[in-house]
C-alpha cells in the first residue's frame, strides 16, 4: 500500500478522498501528520493553487502528494467566489458565513439566473520536484437555492441544487455524492491516469 499525503486540513475532503481512492490501495494521510502548515494560495487559478499545495506537502512529507483546489463559480457573480470560495466572506470564514454572503449577493434573483457550478482541479505529484504533475478537472453544474437544505456534505452543499437529482447536494448521501460530484469526476480521471502512470 502506497502512502500519499493529502494537502488539506479539511477533514470532510480527507474522508471523501479516502473513500474515492480506496480501490487504488493508497494510504491517504493528511498533511497534519507531518506538521505541514498550509501554504499561501497565491495562484490566480484553481490549478495554480493545487500545484502550490501539492509541492508544499510533498516537500515536507517526502511522499507523493495529492492536492485539490475547488470552489463554486456563480454566473451572476462573474464566476465568484471561485478560488476564494473558502474565504468568500473573509479570512477564517465559516461555511455558514460564506453561504450567508452568497445568498445576500444573489437576493432577489430568479432561479434561471442562479446558475452555478462546482469546479475541482486535482493535482498528483510523484515527488516535490515532479515536472509533469497529473492534472485532472471535474465540473458539477447546478443552481444556487434561496435557502439552505440538508445536513450532509460541507461548504456550499446546502445551497447547491443538483438538477438531475432534484435536491440539494447536502441532501445526498455521501456514497451518492461521491458518484456525481465535481471531485468524483476529477477523481475518476485521476484513477484512470494513475493506473497507467
Amino acid at each position: 500500500m502506497q502512502d500519499v499525503v493529502l494537502a488539506t486540513g479539511n477533514m470532510g475532503k480527507l474522508a471523501e478522498f479516502r473513500q474515492l481512492l480506496a480501490p487504488l490501495n493508497m494510504n491517504i494521510r493528511p498533511q497534519s501528520e507531518f506538521n505541514t502548515g498550509s501554504v499561501e494560495e497565491t495562484g490566480l487559478t484553481f490549478v495554480e493553487n493545487a500545484i502550490l499545495k501539492a509541492r508544499h506537502a510533498a516537500r515536507i512529507s517526502g511522499l507523493p502528494a495529492l492536492a485539490d483546489d475547488s470552489g463554486l463559480e456563480v454566473d451572476a457573480l462573474n464566476g465568484a467566489p471561485g478560488i476564494y470560495s473558502s474565504r468568500f466572506s473573509g479570512e477564517n470564514a465559516s461555511d455558514a458565513d460564506n453561504i450567508e454572503k452568497l445568498l445576500k449577493d444573489l437576493d432577489g434573483l430568479p432561479t434561471e439566473k442562479r446558475t452555478a457550478r462546482f469546479q475541482c482541479l486535482l493535482v498528483y505529484l510523484r515527488h516535490a520536484d515532479d515536472p509533469t504533475p497529473i492534472i485532472c478537472q471535474g465540473t458539477w453544474e447546478g443552481y444556487i437555492l434561496e435557502e439552505t437544505i440538508g445536513n450532509n456534505g460541507f461548504g456550499y452543499d446546502p445551497v447547491f441544487f443538483v438538477p438531475e437529482m432534484h435536491c440539494a447536494s447536502a441532501e445526498l448521501e455521501p456514497v451518492e455524492k461521491n458518484k456525481r460530484s465535481h471531485r468524483a469526476k476529477a477523481m475518476k480521471q485521476l484513477m484512470e491516469k494513475l493506473k497507467t502512470a
